[in-house]
Parts: C-alpha cells; structure tokens; sequence
C-alpha cells in the first residue's frame, strides 16, 4: 500500500496550476466530474429539510372534501379539471415539485385547509 502520508505531503506542494492540472487528468482518467463525485457524499450526508431550498410537496391523501382540495391543487399548478381530480384521487401523488420552501408552505397551509393531508419533501 502507498504512503499515504507521502502522498498528502507532495499534494501540498503542488501549486494552484499543477493541482488544476492533475484534477483535469484525474477526471479525465477516471471518468468523472468534480459534480459527478461530490453527489454521492452530498447523498450520504444527508439535509435536514429546513436547509433545502427547494421542496417537492405530496399529497398523501384528498380527505373527505375531494372537491376543495381539487380546487386547491388546480390553483397551486396549471393542471385543468380533469388532471387535477386524477391526482387528487389518485394520491398518494406529487402535487408540485422544485418549490421554493415559502411558497411550498403556502400551498401545504390551503391544501391542510382543505382537507388534505400533505407532505414536504
């Protein structure tokens, strides 16, 4: 096995330009990104919920009032009658999804007020 320690110690002597460099040479030799690698460890890590910047809002299900929570879900996305009474009656369903968490909340307030029991993702 490498020394480990070795290697961090020549990779703290690179200048910007050569640690430009090798990273170019390593995505080019591995095949990935610097997007590409820092996705999984973001995955891994985990967010709470109150650290995203966008929601996907859920609704789990319509409640006895299917027609104010239908109304509801036509107002909070361009959906016509017809798609809107399918969601509704097909939930558990993804109402709306890359929504800032303000207006997420809004739309998760009418919904609740109208019956529906809905969750933020």
């Amino acid at each position: 096995m490498p020394d480990l320690n070795k290697i961090i110690d020549d990779l703290s002597k690179l200048t910007v330009a050569e640690a430009a460099d090798l990273s170019k040479q390593l995505e080019e030799k591995w095949g990935v990104t610097p997007m590409a690698a820092a996705a999984p460890a973001a995955a891994a890590g985990g967010e709470a919920a109150s650290d995203k910047d966008e929601f996907t809002i859920m609704l789990v299900s319509a409640g006895d009032k299917k027609i104010n929570v239908i109304k509801e879900v036509r107002a909070a996305t361009s959906l016509g009658l017809k798609e809107a009474k399918d969601l509704v009656e097909g939930a558990p369903k993804e109402v709306k999804a890359g929504v800032p968490k303000k207006e997420a909340e809004e739309i998760k307030a009418k919904l609740e007020a109208a019956g529906a029991k809905v969750e933020l993702k």
